[in-house]
């Protein structure tokens, strides 16, 4: 990351008054964060072992940590706090963490000996001001690709998320792409919605505004990236954490601009500051996106993944088309294979944690779309998740999805047709919602879609999916294997009920 610490190192000299870092009372200005880096790197000289989890909440020691991490050529290891204690020590396990910095002893202590790792605690550190806990962790190394500068595990379908395995270079040829095509200023002050633990805020939220010489605001709020299990007032929560930290730019998963736009729709004046609301992590609504505008939120959809170092193509304010992911960034190389999945080369990882096969070549992502003539990215779902009907139709539930949640009573969706002569549903209804206006609503949906894509029965949700039930993902993406097999036996039961009725 020398392009980014020497940026740093660089605002240090030129504006060292400007404010590089702010959580509630607690400020750093650029001269203090270059001196607190450099102070953090030598204290971890003595970490033999090249690599050094992350077990920090969303604050200046987490910035600091990671920045020196960077700076001594070890290898950073984030662990998401939305993690359980099981994926956490499979993440430590599976990376060969030989030291853990936290600023929660207690719960760290009990999280290890659960996941039965053996550990020392050895003399605490100062980073940034805060005294930061040093576990010496007994675990054998791991095989990592050579140059592997951090390790992002990936929150995946799976309860044992794969760790991707990041070169500095890539790392920092995103965050300058992103702090070019965001037009990223010294003016510009980022609040940090996501947990810093998340790849797309650790890149778009501290390398590319530190790089612009911008503030980051960790934020103080919710740190689980959950929005469809959080509280009623949530939208209203994002909409003064924005106005409170006078924010220009911050990030969102799809179902926190839902909470946004709902609470502006409601009367919540949106943020003046506000100029640029980047969503991604999973797909967004296109009627969505346009209640977004309508509301006077400045949103713009991308598109990435951990493999490809985050964000791969985005809309600007200079070039927007909602309904894409926008067009490539300066670092994106996007092609397509002979049935339409998309390809990334030139930001691809190194490889995963454990695996001793080195990466080379484009990136299948999994995610089938295609490129107008403009240039600009449409994805239009997931190549794994297509399913075909008896009739042998070919559906991508994604696009299904996408028409149901345009609808006002329906908050989540989940669709379900394989090998089946028609589709259903699973629906989280939106607070009050009766079950004639998911009727209509399902009717509404149908109007725009293919009689083989349209769906004929539903079921209400027993909870919203969520990241506690297992149910999504941290990104908001829909973990389906554990939907459907939660529904399995209510669903075959409707497709049964359906054939007697009409036997």
């Amino acid at each position: 990351m020398q392009s980014v610490l020497s940026a740093i190192a660089r605002h240090a000299l030129t504006s060292p008054s400007q404010s590089a870092i702010e959580k509630g009372r607690q400020a750093m200005n650029y001269a203090a964060l270059h001196a607190a880096v450099l102070s953090a790197s030598a204290q971890l000289d003595d970490a033999d072992h090249a690599v050094v989890a992350l077990g920090l909440e969303n604050g200046l020691p987490w910035v600091i940590g990671d920045l020196a991490l960077l700076s001594s050529g070890k290898t950073c290891l984030p662990l998401p706090p939305f993690f359980s204690p099981a994926q956490q020590g499979h993440a430590l396990r599976n990376a060969g963490a030989g030291w853990l910095l936290t600023d929660n002893p207690e719960n760290y202590e009990t999280l290890l000996r659960q996941q039965s790792i053996s550990a020392t605690r050895t003399n605490d550190i100062n980073i940034g001001g805060t005294t930061v806990a040093r576990f010496r962790l007994n675990l054998p190394p791991a095989s990592l690709p050579p140059g592997t500068a951090k390790v992002t595990y990936t929150s995946g379908t799976t309860g044992t998320p794969k760790g991707v395995c990041l070169s500095a270079q890539v790392m920092e040829s995103v965050a300058r792409a992103l702090a070019a095509a965001t037009r990223m200023t010294p003016a510009d002050r980022h609040l940090c919605l996501l947990p810093l633990a998340t790849l797309l805020e650790n890149i778009g939220g501290i390398y590319a505004p530190l790089y612009s010489g911008a503030c980051v605001i960790p934020s103080a709020g919710r740190q689980d990236t959950d929005a469809s299990n959080t509280a009623a007032n949530y939208g209203e929560e994002l909409a003064g954490m924005l106005k409170r930290t006078r924010a220009t730019t911050a990030i969102l998963i799809p179902q926190m601009l839902h909470a946004l736009v709902a609470a502006v729709e409601n009367g919540i004046s949106p943020s003046e500051t506000l100029r640029f609301l980047a969503v991604g992590g999973a797909r967004t609504p296109s009627a969505l996106l346009n209640r977004a505008t309508r509301a006077g939120i400045p949103v713009f959809e991308g598109y990435g993944l951990s493999e490809c170092a985050s964000v791969v193509t985005l809309n600007t304010a200079q070039a927007n088309r909602p309904g894409s992911v926008g067009r490539p960034l300066e670092h994106g190389d996007v092609q397509f294979a002979e049935d339409g999945e998309i390809l990334v080369g030139r930001s691809a990882f190194l490889g995963y944690a454990g695996e001793t096969a080195t990466r080379e070549g484009l990136w299948t992502t999994g995610d089938i779309g295609h490129m107008d003539a403009d240039g600009f990215l449409y994805v239009t779902g997931r190549k794994k998740d297509m399913f075909v009907t008896s009739f042998g139709r070919n559906v991508s539930p994604e696009w299904v999805e996408g028409e149901l949640m345009i609808q006002p009573a329906i908050r989540q969706v989940w669709v379900h047709g394989e090998a089946r002569p028609w589709n259903t549903a699973v629906i989280t209804t939106v607070p009050g919602a009766t079950s004639q206006a998911v009727i209509e609503a399902i009717a509404a949906a149908n109007r725009a879609l293919p009689g083989y894509a349209q769906v004929h029965q539903w079921l209400p949700s027993d909870e919203p999916f969520s990241l506690q039930n297992g149910e999504l993902t941290a990104n908001g993406r829909m973990r389906r294997g554990a939907i459907a097999a939660r529904y399995a036996a209510r669903l075959d039961k409707l497709y049964m009920e359906h054939h007697l009725a009409t036997a």
